[in-house]
């Protein structure tokens, strides 16, 4: 599989919780208003960012690709507000 153009071909990073700077643990559910989420790029295509980048990007961005019983985001460049 591989991104062509300006797409990149990306998997979600799943967090189960997250912990506030108080303490407080939040689920995955309780982050729903939160916009960003993060991701490892699978595959860049034709761009300057690498394999196995962590980014953030919208949330909202792309569709789901299901291949080898795994499943796959194709975002576009644009969407990706942060590389870490």
């Amino acid at each position: 599989m591989k991104a062509v153009g300006n797409y990149l071909i990306i998997q979600k990073v799943e967090s189960k919780t997250k912990e506030t700077k108080g303490g407080l643990l939040l689920s995955e559910a309780s982050m729903q208003d939160v916009r960003y989420v993060k991701a490892k790029i699978v595959d860049p295509g034709e761009q300057q960012l690498k394999k196995n980048d962590l980014i953030f990007y919208d949330k909202v961005a792309g569709h789901k690709i299901d291949y080898d019983d795994q499943q796959y985001i194709v975002i576009k460049v644009q969407d990706v507000v942060v590389v870490l």
